[in-house]
C-alpha cells in the first residue's frame, strides 16, 4: 500500500526570475531534467498511485514551456491542479490554460515593495502584480491561495490589509526555513525564533473572523510532511535538515521511491494538508 498522501508537490524546474534568499528549493545539487514524456508518465504512476491534487512548483513553474501541456494531462486525469508562483507568467498561462488550472498559489511575503526586493523576491511592484493577478485569477474562474514566509524582515508587519485585497481562499504562513544545502549562506540573517512567529500569527488572528485566518506552518510541521518531487522526477524530503533523494519514480514506482525519503503521514494529516480544494 502507497504512502502517497492526495496532494503532491511537482518541482517541475530549477528556473526562476526571483532570487529568493529564503528559498529552499534551489536545486543546486540536482542535475538532469524529466522530459515532457517523463514528466506525464510521473503524473501517470502519482494519479494510480491515489494522488487527488497536483501543486506543481518550482523554481517558477510558470517559466516552464510545457506547463500548460502538464495541466491539461493532469486535468484530464481528473486531478486538481495547482500552480504556486510569483506571478512571473501567470497572466499568461490563464489566457492559454485557465480552463485546466484550478488554483493558483500566489507568493507574497510583504505589502511593502522595498521589503520584497530585499528579500529578492521582486525588483518592484510585485505586490501591486499580485493584487491585479488574484482579481484576474478570480475572473478566469482559477481559485487562490496565499503563501507567506515569515523572516526578519515582515515578522512585525500586519498584512491585514494586503491579505483582504488579495482575499485569498486559503492563506498559508510559513516561518522560514533553513535547509542545508539549499539556502545556507543567504538565510541565516533571515531566521526567526519560535516567538517571533508565534507573535506574527497572533497579530493576525482577528483575520479569522472574515475567514482569512492563516494556516500555519512552523519548522518541526514543515519538515516531513510534504511528498514532493524534484526536476528529476524523484521524491525528495527535508525531514534531516537537508534534502534527501530517492531513485527516479519512473523506474522504481512510487511506493518504493516514497518510502526512500523519510515522508511522514501524520504530518501530513497534522498540518492541514486535506481540506477541501
Amino acid at each position: 500500500m502507497s504512502l502517497l498522501p492526495p496532494a503532491v508537490n511537482f518541482h517541475i524546474n530549477r528556473h526562476c526570475n526571483a532570487r529568493c534568499r529564503f528559498c529552499f528549493a534551489t536545486f543546486r545539487d540536482v542535475t538532469g531534467q524529466l522530459s515532457l514524456a517523463e514528466a506525464m508518465k510521473t503524473i501517470d504512476l502519482l494519479h494510480a498511485a491515489g494522488a487527488e491534487k497536483l501543486n506543481f512548483a518550482g523554481g517558477e513553474p510558470t517559466l516552464y514551456p510545457q506547463l500548460g501541456a502538464l495541466l491539461r494531462h493532469a486535468h484530464g486525469l481528473g486531478l486538481v491542479t495547482s500552480v504556486v508562483t510569483n506571478g512571473a507568467r501567470l497572466e499568461r498561462l490563464l489566457r492559454d490554460h485557465a480552463a485546466v488550472l484550478d488554483w493558483a498559489g500566489l507568493s507574497v511575503d510583504s505589502a511593502r515593495e522595498d521589503v520584497e526586493v530585499a528579500l529578492g523576491r521582486s525588483r518592484g511592484q510585485h505586490v501591486a502584480q499580485s493584487i491585479r493577478l488574484a482579481e484576474l485569477c478570480r475572473a478566469s474562474g482559477v481559485r487562490v491561495k496565499l503563501n507567506t514566509v515569515v523572516t526578519t524582515l515582515n515578522a512585525e508587519e500586519d498584512l491585514s490589509g494586503l491579505v483582504r485585497q488579495i482575499a485569498p481562499e486559503r492563506w498559508k504562513v510559513f516561518q522560514v526555513l533553513p535547509m542545508l544545502g539549499q539556502n545556507d549562506g543567504a538565510v541565516e540573517p533571515l531566521l526567526i525564533s519560535a516567538e517571533a512567529f508565534e507573535g506574527f500569527v497572533r497579530r493576525h488572528e482577528p483575520l479569522r473572523a472574515e475567514g482569512l485566518a492563516p494556516v500555519v506552518e512552523d519548522n518541526d510541521t514543515m519538515r516531513g510532511s510534504y511528498a514532493m518531487i524534484d526536476p528529476a522526477g524523484r521524491f525528495f524530503g527535508n525531514a534531516t535538515g537537508a534534502h534527501v533523494y530517492s531513485d527516479p519514480i519512473v523506474t522504481f514506482g512510487v511506493a518504493a521511491t516514497l518510502t526512500q525519503v523519510g515522508f511522514v503521514p501524520h504530518k501530513f494529516e497534522g498540518r492541514g494538508g486535506r481540506y477541501t480544494w
